[in-house]
């Protein structure tokens, strides 16, 4: 048999060689942690349907702040449950709220880990949804108001970044201009431009106690079916002025994430969800699958679509499997 002069396998004979022209990246410095903090002391309460993910009261923090910082992973992702709901989720903008107190505390133990806080009402909210509610309809405009309230507070908390969640239509211009009206210039936002209506956030509304008490998300959440539509919804939020554009879910949506890196230099974040670790975190403790070899896979995956950030529950785990394999 004649072989042509090119052989592929050349390139990979040897780990040195397969590092050397490796195409896609992956390290520590490309993850933010989301996190849970709750109201109470001494609490670290692993959530059942996230194994090896917790909620942690606010005294429980710094340990946590160490380890992150000791596997140099740079930022985390604030998700906060509130001790009261109501129909516009108060304490989601009070100076002592849950995620305000996490914030002074990550800022005292080390400041230099970048803080970013979703900005959305389904947490706070007894209806759970992502605005307020006028009978049984989503009011857009009358949530904007509430968002840039929430962001304010956040940002002088301490936060760095503010990552709205909701899908709102003017979102991002109405907490740019409450930041920048509040003297917060130099505080990013994180857009969660495009957000699908996905079935696979089940066991983060079970971790944020944020399922809706009545119908659903799809009049504001993105259709599954829609890709072009996600370019419409990221070119609106970088005209209204977003710092980064994020994508989610990730991996159902990788063509997304791709269609989105070409189209924008923004940098941009993929929210590696919650249903896409604990089926991976399932089959792993069933023995059907190599959770290390799978997971980097999986994020490397991410990378390779487009993604500069990736938001994952995998955060720590990977994080000591790359510095291991190093």
């Amino acid at each position: 048999m004649t072989f042509p002069l090119t052989r592929a396998r050349r390139l990979r004979n040897s780990l040195p060689l397969r590092q050397m022209v490796q195409e896609t990246s992956l390290s520590a410095a490309n993850f933010v942690y989301p996190m849970f903090v709750v109201h109470g002391r001494d609490v670290k309460a692993e959530i059942t349907s996230m194994p090896e993910v917790y909620h942690f009261s606010i005294d429980r923090l710094a340990a946590e702040i160490d380890d992150l910082s000791a596997l140099n992973i740079p930022a985390v992702m604030l998700f906060g449950i509130p001790a009261q709901k109501d129909p516009i989720g108060e304490e989601n903008f009070a100076s002592d709220g849950i995620v305000q107190q996490a914030v002074r505390e990550f800022k005292r133990v080390n400041p230099d880990i970048l803080v970013m806080t979703d900005v959305c009402l389904c947490e706070y909210t007894n209806h759970g949804h992502c605005g307020i509610i006028h009978e049984g309809e989503i009011l857009n405009d009358e949530t904007l108001d509430i968002l840039g309230k929430v962001a304010t507070s956040h940002a002088d908390a301490g936060a760095d970044v503010v990552a709205p969640s909701g899908m709102m239509d003017g979102m991002v211009k109405a907490i740019r201009e409450a930041l920048d009206g509040d003297g917060f210039r130099n505080v990013s936002i994180l857009s969660y431009a495009v957000k699908y209506a996905s079935g696979f956030y089940g066991p983060f509304r079970d971790a944020a106690q944020s399922t809706p008490s009545f119908g659903d998300r799809r009049t504001h959440q993105m259709d599954p079916a829609n890709a072009r539509e996600a370019l419409k919804e990221a070119r609106l939020d970088v005209e209204e002025g977003a710092d980064m554009l994020m994508v989610k879910p990730a991996l159902p949506y990788l063509d997304v994430i791709y269609r989105v890196r070409q189209a924008f230099d923004l940098p941009l974040a993929a929210y590696n969800v919650s249903g896409e670790y604990s089926m991976v975190k399932a089959a792993a403790a069933n023995g059907w699958i190599d959770e290390q070899k799978v997971v980097l896979e999986a994020l490397t995956g991410i990378r390779r679509a487009g993604a500069d950030i990736i938001l994952t529950y995998h955060a720590k785990s990977a994080a000591r499997w790359l510095k291991n394999n190093s």
